[in-house]
C-alpha cells in the first residue's frame, strides 16, 4: 500500500489522466508513514509487552531502562495533534479513534505500579526529559486524551510528573523540560511550581537569544538543530499557558512567536529539491524530528507570510519519501534503527537508543490541520529550494533582528 503510494506521488506532481494528483494524496502517504512508526510501540505498550519486545540498540548499554519512555513520550509528542482532531466517518478518522483508544490504555500502563510496563518518571536524568515530551504531548491532545482518561490514570500521571521535581535539570535546554512538566501541572491542576515553571524562559529570554531566531543551548553555542528539536517548541507552549493563567512573561509570547517563525523558515530553506537536509550537529538519528519548529508552526498558524502551507507539505512529503520510501529504516519487526537513513550507529552519541529514535515523529504535527484546512486542500506548491534551483522566483533571506 505505501510502496504504491511512493510511486505515485512525484515531486512534481503528474496531472495526466494516468496519473491525477491530489493534495490528499499526500495526506494518505503522511498518514500511513504514522501509522507504520506508531504502530509497533502502541500496539506492545497496550499489551503492557513494551519491555518484553522492544528491542535495545546503542552504543551506551546503561540506558536500555529509560529508552521505553523515550519511544513512548516521544512518539506520543508527535502524534497528539492528530489524536486531538477525533473521530470522524472517514477511513482516517476512524483509524485515529482506534488510535485513540491504544494510546489511552498506554498511558494506563505506563503509571500503574502493578503493570510490567510501569514506568518510575523519578529514574535520574534522562526521565525528566521524556515525562517533558510526554507532557507537550498531553497539552496538544487534552480533548482526545487527557479528558478521557480515568480519574486514577490522572492522578498518577500527575503524581509521576511530580516526582521529576528531585532531578535538577542541566543549565541549557533541559531547563525547559522542568519548565514544560509545571505548565502542564498548572493546566491540569491549578498549581505549579512557578520557579521551575519560569527558571528556564528567563534564561531563554534575558540570556541566550543570538539573533536571527536563533538561542544558543545554554551558555556555549552548538550548531546543530536543538532550537528546533526542543526549544522553540517548548518555549512556545508554556508561554501560552503562562499568558493563560497570568503569569507575567513581559511580552515575550510575541516576540517569541516572531523569532520561531523566523526559525521556521530558515528550516524551511534547508529541504533540498531532493527532500534532503544538512547533516549537522548532534542527534541526527533522530531524523525528521529536525523539523519541530517547522511542523508545530504550521500547525499552530505561525508560518511567515511568505511561505505559503502548502510548499511546507509538499517540501515535507519530499523529504518523507526520502526518509521512508524504502524499509532501511526499520529492523524485520517494524521498530526503527538507529541511524540517518538505514542502519548507521556511527552517526548516534551515546545517549540515542532505540526509544530516542522516535521524536522523529514530530513532523506529523500539522496532522492535527483537519482535511480542508490550506495546508492539506491547496495545490503542490514548490518550496524554497526547489524554486531557486529551478530558476523560478525567490524571494531574498533577509537577517532579522527580533
Amino acid at each position: 500500500m505505501i510502496d504504491s503510494i511512493f510511486r505515485r506521488l512525484r515531486k512534481k506532481p503528474s496531472k495526466n489522466e494516468d496519473n491525477v494528483y491530489s493534495p490528499m494524496d499526500d495526506r494518505v502517504l503522511w498518514v500511513k508513514l504514522l501509522q507504520k512508526i506508531a504502530w509497533p510501540v502502541l500496539i506492545n505498550l497496550k499489551s503492557n509487552n513494551l519491555k518484553k519486545n522492544m528491542p535495545y540498540e546503542s552504543i551506551n548499554p546503561e540506558r536500555k531502562k529509560f529508552s521505553y519512555l523515550e519511544a513512548f513520550a516521544r512518539l506520543f509528542c508527535g502524534i497528539s495533534s492528530w489524536l486531538e482532531l477525533g473521530i470522524d466517518e472517514t477511513e482516517e478518522g476512524v483509524m485515529r479513534g482506534n488510535y485513540i483508544d491504544m494510546t489511552i490504555k498506554c498511558l494506563n500502563n505506563i503509571v500503574n505500579p502493578n503493570n510490567t510496563d510501569y514506568i518510575n518518571f523519578k529514574e535520574p536524568k534522562q526521565s525528566l526529559v521524556d515525562a517533558a515530551f510526554l507532557a507537550q504531548g498531553l497539552l496538544r491532545s487534552k480533548n482526545q486524551i487527557w479528558f478521557k482518561l480515568s480519574i486514577d490514570t490522572q492522578s498518577r500521571i500527575i503524581k509521576e510528573f511530580k516526582k521529576t521535581r528531585d532531578i535538577a535539570p542541566y543549565k541549557n535546554n533541559w531547563l525547559l523540560f522542568t519548565s514544560i512538566i509545571e505548565a502542564t501541572l498548572l493546566e491540569f491542576t491549578g498549581e505549579c511550581d512557578q520557579n521551575r515553571l519560569t527558571y528556564g524562559i528567563n534564561k531563554f529570554k534575558d540570556e541566550w537569544y543570538l539573533g536571527d531566531g536563533i538561542y544558543s543551548d545554554g551558555e556555549n553555542f552548538r550548531l546543530d538543530y536543538y532550537n528546533s528539536l526542543v526549544i522553540h517548541p517548548m518555549l512556545i507552549d508554556v508561554l501560552h499557558i503562562m499568558k493563560k493563567y497570568g503569569i507575567d512573561d513581559n511580552g515575550f509570547l510575541d516576540l517569541e512567536i516572531k523569532r520561531s517563525s523566523r526559525y521556521a523558515a530558515e528550516l524551511e530553506r534547508l529541504i533540498s529539491p531532493e527532500g534532503t537536509y544538512p547533516v549537522i550537529g548532534r542527534s541526527m538519528a533522530y531524523r525528521t524530528g529536525i523539523f519541530h519548529t517547522l511542523a508545530q508552526s504550521s500547525l499552530i498558524k505561525t508560518l511567515p507570510d511568505f511561505i505559503k502551507p502548502a510548499q511546507v507539505r509538499s517540501a515535507f512529503t519530499e523529504v518523507l519519501k526520502k526518509q521512508f520510501a524504502g524499509n532501511q529504516n526499520f529492523d524485520d519487526d517494524g521498530w526503527l534503527c538507529i541511524g540517518l537513513n538505514g542502519s548507521q550507529i556511527d552517526i548516534s552519541e551515546s545517549y540515542i537508543n532505540t526509544g530516542s529514535l522516535y521524536l522523529c515523529s514530530t513532523i506529523f504535527l500539522p496532522l492535527g490541520l483537519s482535511y480542508n484546512d490550506p495546508f492539506w486542500s491547496e495545490p503542490f506548491t514548490e518550496w524554497t529550494n526547489l524554486k531557486a534551483w529551478d530558476g523560478n522566483k525567490v524571494v531574498a533571506d533577509r537577517f532579522i533582528d527580533f
